[in-house]
This record gives C-alpha cells, structure tokens and sequence, in this order.
C-alpha cells in the first residue's frame, strides 16, 4: 500500500466512495444528500492536506486529510477525517492512513488532534482508542442513525 497526497485527478477516485459512505448515514454528520461540488469543498478545501492510500493496482482503498481544528492561538490541534471504500474495508487501511496523518500531523507542528463528532456506533472508534485517543466526552442521542435510532457522538482527543 502506497500512501502519498492528493492530487486534484484523485477526487474522480475518491467520490464514488465518499458519497456512498456519507449518503449511508452512519459515520458522518454531513448531509446524505450532499452534492459533489459541496463534497469536495468538505474534503479537500482550503487548509486541508489530503492523502490517498493506494494498492498495488493504483486503485485509491481510502482516503484522509488533517487540517487545524481551531485558528489563532489554538491552530496547532489538529482535527482529522478518513474514509475507507466500503469495497475494500478489512486491508488495514484505516489503521496505515492513521497512522501516517498522525505522524503528518506531528511533523507539521501539530500538538494534538481532537475529532469533534465520532458516531459512537462507528466501528473505528475501536481503532482510535487503539491509537491513542480517548472519550472526552459524549454528546447525548445527537445523531440520528439509520439503524440504532438516536446514538450520542463522542468528541476524541489524543497528543501528538
């Protein structure tokens, strides 16, 4: 698996799998109906640094950015996003993108990363507590999942 930045001839790639894991309504708080234009705004806007994990074909498995979470005195806490192609879940891809944005991170003089909306039924909350990060808190039934009704969303932290 290679992992290296985003170029703008990756979105094409990345989309498809972007807009069916947010259109399920499951692990992110955008909107399920969110349009392309809107979606990369979201993924690779302006002071995001984007990364795509590729396979030995060239085939994009997932993708992940890192950007500050707060401006002025508080820009060097990190907030991060990744998302994994459903098709191709179970390759430690997850895992290798975060470990290589949180090493990014850490090279780019960041001194935290805080995730502000983890759905608490979302499988990698596993992995992030694995990696180091914990519950700050939870955000009671503040999501509506399509399966489990009304879930909390927890707001996770770790330093880099």
């Amino acid at each position: 698996m290679l992992i290296r930045e985003a170029s703008d001839h990756d979105w094409p790639r990345i989309w498809p799998f972007w807009h069916r894991v947010v259109a399920a309504g499951e692990t992110y708080a955008w909107d399920p109906d969110t349009s392309e234009q809107d979606a990369r705004a979201l993924w690779t806007g302006p002071g995001k640094r984007v990364f795509v994990a590729e396979d030995d074909d060239g085939r994009i498995l997932g993708s992940a950015y890192v950007k500050p979470n707060y401006g002025g005195p508080a820009a060097d806490i990190a907030n991060a996003g990744f998302m994994v192609d459903p098709d191709r879940t179970g390759r430690g891809t997850g895992r290798a993108l975060a470990e290589h944005v949180l090493a990014a991170a850490r090279e780019d003089g960041y001194r935290g990363m805080v995730f502000n909306a983890v759905v608490e039924t979302n499988p990698a909350v596993g992995l992030w507590t694995s990696l180091g990060f914990t519950v700050l808190g939870t955000v009671p039934r503040a999501y509506r999942h399509p399966r489990h009704g009304l879930v909390g969303l927890h707001i996770m932290y770790r330093d880099l």
